[in-house]
């Protein structure tokens, strides 16, 4: 095996646990290339397989940026850390370049709708017959298999199917999507989890898995509280805005000026509460948890009375002070603009091959006490199209 150059993103200069582990992702839209990113970020080598038109994404939007305002900032979203290769994978060369690459590859990720990667020529079988050692990460809508498994996935129609639609909303009869492709998201990362699980079998047994998720499971895999509240106690959720289904008061309060949460998610912090505001924590229909979530429009109601004559500022003042957990409700740009998003390395600086510096959302995890996120210090920017087709031909012309 050749040596690495030191910018290639394989080099162990690039660092993370990951590194050192190839990735192919033929996936497309979010909750595919969700997962790569994440799997990027630890230092993995992500090469992604586009069609000649590129991921559904580079076309999502507005917004779009660059002189020709043909960027979207929807791929860029979920794309960092990746090169692009172009592969028409119904012509010979295209499925030679990815047999290549599932030799050399130790995670293959496919999103197709169950069926599609056996017709291109490339079965489970098959994967593991090329690479025995290879990890397949297949996510799906609906499942692989079940009455339903060959249906196509989109985020807001598993959000609707997967009942969670029902929970979110002012009431039973406001049914809202949540505002980010929430199942799309959960699905890439329940994949990530996946994959490193598989990895680390791997490492005993000397061979690869197939790990499999879905939109449909992901979401429901967040159902929290409300399974259990239907399949032990029989009780079926619904939407009821911005309050807390089992705690009370713990939600969203009208103020003087506006709004702020509250989380009194404990009988202490409640105590402190109302201690702080005048009222009587032991009053009747107050005086558990049980009795005001049974009594949660008074509760509601006392609350918004003791804020009203109170600013959203001395709220959260006096909130502080008594260690009660309490926020406001940020827009987007506040929360990019706000220094504690900073001081966490939540930002990244790149250096985009069009764009130039840019500045995009960097991964949730940081390791230890690192000056960034991610498992890896030097980020790659989400590529152009096609951007590493050279580049990687070459890397697989290389003897191993």
């Amino acid at each position: 095996m050749t040596s690495p150059a030191p910018d290639d993103p394989t080099s162990p200069s690039t660092g993370g646990p990951l590194a050192g582990i190839v990735v192919v992702d033929l996936s497309r839209a979010l909750a595919g290339p969700q997962a790569g990113m994440m799997l990027g970020d630890m230092g993995a080598r992500v090469i992604k397989v586009e069609s000649a038109t590129g991921d559904d994404t580079r076309g999502w939007g507005p917004p779009f940026v660059g002189p020709d305002e043909d960027i979207s900032t929807y791929y860029l979203a979920a794309n960092r850390n990746k090169e692009s290769i172009v592969l028409d994978l119904k012509s010979d060369d295209g499925r030679t370049v990815l047999t290549r690459l599932i030799e050399r590859a130790d995670v293959l990720i496919e999103n197709f709708r169950p069926g599609v990667l056996d017709r291109l020529g490339f079965p489970v079988a098959r994967l593991h017959e090329l690479n025995p050692r290879l990890v397949l990460l297949s996510i799906s809508g609906f499942g692989h298999d079940g009455p339903e498994g060959g249906r196509a996935g989109y985020d807001q129609i598993a959000q609707g199917e997967a009942g969670l639609m029902s929970v979110t909303g002012s009431g039973p009869e406001d049914p809202q999507r949540v505002g980010v492709p929430i199942g799309d998201l959960l699905s890439g990362m329940n994949g990530a989890f996946g994959v490193v699980s598989a990895l680390y079998d791997r490492e005993r047994t000397g061979r690869g898995r197939v790990v499999r998720t879905s939109l449909l499971a992901s979401v429901i895999g967040a159902h929290a509280m409300h399974g259990t509240n239907y399949l032990l106690a029989g009780k079926v959720g619904h939407a009821q805005g911005n309050h807390h289904p089992s705690i009370a008061p713990y939600g969203l309060f009208r103020t003087a000026d506006g709004q702020v949460q509250v989380a009194c998610a404990a009988e202490s912090l409640w105590v402190k509460f109302a201690q702080t505001f005048g009222l009587d924590p032991v009053a009747a229909g107050m005086a558990t948890n049980r009795e005001r979530v049974a009594n949660r429009a008074a509760v509601i109601d006392a609350v918004n009375a003791a804020f009203a004559e109170l600013s959203s500022a001395e709220v959260l003042e006096r909130l502080a002070a008594a260690g009660v957990p309490a926020g406001k409700v940020r827009t987007i740009d506040e929360v990019y603009e706000w220094d504690q998003v900073a001081s966490q390395h939540l930002l990244l600086e790149v250096d985009h091959p069009v764009l130039g510096a840019i500045t995009i959302p960097g991964s949730p995890l940081r390791f230890d006490d690192n000056a960034f996120s991610g498992g890896r210090e030097h980020h790659l920017p989400p590529p152009g199209l096609g951007e590493h087709d050279d580049a990687i031909r070459a890397w697989l012309d290389e003897p191993r």
